[in-house]
């Protein structure tokens, strides 16, 4: 399986054996990047693409320079799993929770605000 991920405007899109197959949907604000929406296509669910998506893209925003923001349930988890990482990464606010909650896809905005 050849995946590969791709920074575009607002995501980090993953290509698998150049098929689309998802993104990861960010917002920049000042020195940080809010990932507030990840989405894999179900059929490859299971076989480490979400990973590799959000591992790159997080690799990616370290080496520009910027502090993650996780309010994507995805991304907080994939973080938690992977303490070793070494960047910067900010816990949600009530700012970045605001900034990005109308982006949310409608049953994370009925979640509310994660919390830790």
């Amino acid at each position: 399986m050849d995946t590969v991920v791709r920074q575009a405007e607002g995501q980090f899109e993953v290509v698998v054996d150049g098929t689309y197959a998802g993104r990861t949907q960010f917002l920049d604000d000042g020195g940080r990047r809010i990932f507030f929406h990840t989405e894999v296509a179900q059929e490859l669910g299971g076989r480490g693409v979400a990973q590799r998506l959000v591992a790159d893209a997080l690799a990616q925003t370290w080496a520009a320079g910027l502090r993650v923001v996780p309010v994507c349930p995805f991304v907080r988890g994939y973080l938690r799993r992977h303490p070793e990482l070494d960047g910067t990464v900010e816990g949600v606010t009530r700012e970045s929770w605001h900034l990005v909650k109308d982006l949310l896809p409608p049953e994370d905005r009925a979640a509310g605000m994660p919390v830790g």
